[in-house]
């Protein structure tokens, strides 16, 4: 499933295609949104929360996306053959004079009034690639990762509801960089812990982000996770992997048995 980095990668590359010129060709390929008619609708931003994309339009609506686990927005010129856009895998075509972004196998796609935003989003943590991070959002991340109680730290991280835009690539780089084993109990974390992991983890998909917006996604380096049977960059350990939540939601966890044991200080 794409996480918070390609978001917002995502939220980006919409905004500067759509933002400010008028649509001319809008379709909702949705049940529930078939009807509506955006097209004259100027969009005044596209901006991402966690692993969700909200683009606004100037007559106080949201079009609200989740891409799951094989969706995608693409970007293509308005006119060429691409922009055309009849696949059947298609769910939302919106386009300007210039440019059209085309949704593939979208997950999810609403519409909803702006106002309404924060209780749509309600269930979820504070997002980890958002400005005010640093501040309020990391306090209230660690507030909600004290109350876990006894769950393991690979499972807290995938919670939406305690931090939003993690999945599985960046909670095993976060753990990794952070020399925790991914089942250590978060309740055997005090805050300052709890603070470094989540403030490690901004930092790695930060960086991701960069990298994404010069050379690709493609060209983020990763220590551990898809790794398996490499050997670790530290200690030339063979990278294993594990699991993380229950079925059916289980997920994988790639990690270094020597620099992750159980009984390896953190860092």
């Amino acid at each position: 499933m794409p996480e918070g980095d390609v978001l917002r990668l995502t939220a980006e590359r919409l905004d500067q295609a759509l933002r400010g010129s008028p649509l001319v060709r809008a379709e909702l390929r949705w049940p529930s949104a078939a009807g509506a008619d955006l097209v004259g609708r100027t969009v005044t931003s596209c901006t991402a929360y966690g692993k969700h994309v909200l683009t606004r339009l100037d007559d106080g609506r949201t079009l609200h996306t989740h891409l799951r686990m094989d969706g995608s927005w693409r970007v293509e010129r308005t006119g060429g053959r691409a922009a055309a856009a009849r696949r059947p895998e298609i769910r939302a075509v919106l386009a300007t004079t210039r440019w059209t972004c085309v949704g593939w196998r979208l997950g999810m796609l609403d519409l909803l009034r702006t106002r309404d935003e924060p209780h749509l989003l309600a269930h979820l943590g504070p997002d980890v690639l958002a400005d005010d991070f640093p501040g309020d959002g990391l306090d209230e991340a660690v507030r909600r990762m004290r109350e876990q109680g006894p769950r393991p730290l690979c499972d807290v991280l995938l919670d939406q509801g305690v931090v939003a835009g993690l999945g599985t690539i960046w909670m095993a780089e976060s753990l990794y960089a952070s020399r925790l084993w991914p089942w250590t109990p978060a309740e055997a974390l005090d805050d300052a812990a709890h603070r470094r992991l989540l403030a490690t983890a901004r930092r790695l998909m930060g960086r991701s982000v960069d990298i994404g917006r010069s050379r690709g996604l493609q060209e983020v380096p990763r220590a551990v996770h898809g790794q398996l049977g490499r050997p670790c960059r530290r200690c030339r350990t063979s990278v294993a992997v594990g699991q993380a939540n229950e079925p059916p939601y289980e997920r994988p966890v790639f990690w270094c048995p020597t620099c992750q044991a159980s009984d390896a200080p953190a860092r």
